[in-house]
């Protein structure tokens, strides 16, 4: 009961007080929520895009090299019994130039794989995206392009490309050595324009036509690629029962691209910093406006401290009104963000439609007058962006912090709004009442 009257009196002074709207500050901290939410989801989208691309593609969550080819089977028979290892497959890979029928040459990066790894590694599979054939190495002669490497060579399936290895041509004692001639079986996209430009998948057993100095390696997926650390120990215990194990060496995806990897999370957490001053501002205005309200009611709090009220729970009225706005803020921008986020595709082609409505409009007019003034508008234009739809990603932790942010920046402000309380002094207030 004691605390009753708190609750009473704060909610009279939120819905049915006198002074500023609180309407203003929680459409600010709505709008901070919204926008933070949605912006950081579709950074998200294409960070983790491209950091998935590397690491499921290119580099594996975990790298097995230096070990004797022909102990491989025994290798990866040992490595899929520990428990968090989803995959091992055996690749290698070279540098080398591909010739189509167009004149000039593109660097490619050449891998061998077998003809089954798409069975073995899932990841890979759900990554590729097959424009034109299919994932088919069956054969020595087969090879796969990224659609990028392949626009730019005037190549289709079924047609043929030169491959040539520098160092094979350069070791070759005979005069074919470091070439061969694949037909190519599929065109792939990955999303990822540095894949699609230069990545090139061959049969494994084709590589040692071509180059001596491409070493089979072992990459690895796990269950849980932030689970690296761990499951590098358990790989290392388990070779000791190999008489090669001080040779081998293995590495964590953590190691490549690691400047790569750095600028991007720097990226996101400056951009964090940027729209989060959104907060900072809101904070502000909520706490002028809650220092006002504590001056206006002067003769109130008076009557209340005068009455037995402490000052702790005077102090706590106002800061339950600064609570309220930012949880019904904070809320509503969670429910908006998330809902936008989930959607962004759906978000982005009405704000195209809406805009192009309206220079549809403008056109109309203009055209009346014989000119022209506006070409359709789009957000993420193909002609200038390399990718097909806009994606997003949720991230729980992420947006739980965001929610916080908006919801503690208004109990800040009203907690420090309220300190004024504390000179207010009841005698002095009622003297002339």
């Amino acid at each position: 009961m004691k605390s009753s009257w708190v609750l009473f009196t704060a909610s009279r002074y939120m819905f049915k007080g006198r002074g500023s709207s609180p309407v203003l500050s929680v459409l600010g901290i709505a709008v901070g929520v919204l926008s933070l939410i949605v912006i950081i989801a579709v950074m998200n989208g294409f960070q983790l895009g491209f950091i998935e691309s590397i690491i499921e593609l290119s580099s594996y969550h975990l790298q097995l090299e230096s070990f004797p080819t022909e102990r491989v089977e025994d290798l990866q028979k040992s490595i899929l019994e520990i428990p968090g290892i989803k995959a091992v497959v055996p690749y290698k890979e070279f540098q080398a130039l591909a010739r189509g029928r167009r004149s000039g040459q593109q660097a490619v990066l050449a891998r061998g794989l077998h003809e089954n790894t798409l069975f073995y590694d899932e990841a890979m599979k759900d990554k590729l995206e097959f424009e034109e054939g299919a994932f088919d190495l069956s054969q020595p002669g087969s090879i796969l392009l990224g659609t990028e490497l392949a626009r730019r060579l005037g190549l289709d399936t079924d047609d043929f490309v030169t491959l040539y290895s520098i160092t094979g041509i350069l070791s070759a004692e005979e005069d074919e050595g470091g070439l061969d001639i694949f037909e190519i079986k599929g065109i792939f996209r990955t999303g990822y324009l540095e894949y699609d430009q230069s990545l090139a998948f061959i049969n494994i057993e084709s590589v040692s036509f071509l180059t001596n100095e491409s070493d089979l390696k072992l990459g690895i997926k796990l269950v849980n690629r932030f689970n690296d650390r761990n499951l590098m120990e358990q790989i290392n215990r388990k070779l000791q029962s190999f008489d090669f194990a001080d040779s081998v060496k293995i590495s964590s995806w953590r190691d490549y691209n690691r400047s790569f990897f750095g600028a991007l999370r720097t990226e996101k957490l400056f951009m964090f910093i940027l729209v989060g001053l959104i907060f900072i501002v809101v904070g502000l205005n909520i706490f002028q406006a809650q220092r006002r309200a504590v001056l206006q009611r002067r003769e109130e709090i008076g009557l209340l401290r005068a009455v037995g009220g402490t000052e702790k729970s005077v102090r706590f009225v106002f800061v339950i009104d600064g609570a309220i706005i930012g949880f019904t803020g904070a809320g509503t921008g969670l429910i908006l963000g998330l809902a936008i986020a989930y959607n962004i595709s759906l978000f982005f082609t009405i704000v195209e439609n809406i805009v192009n409505w309206f220079i549809g409009i403008i056109n109309g007019l203009a055209g009346l007058f014989g000119i022209g003034w506006a070409d359709n508008f789009s957000v993420f234009s193909p002609q200038y962006f390399y990718i097909k739809e806009i994606t997003s990603r949720i991230i729980l932790h992420e947006v739980i912090i965001i929610f916080l942010f908006g919801f503690l920046s208004a109990l800040a402000a009203a907690w420090f709004a309220s300190r004024k309380i504390a000179k207010i002094q009841p005698a002095e207030v009622l003297r002339y009442e």
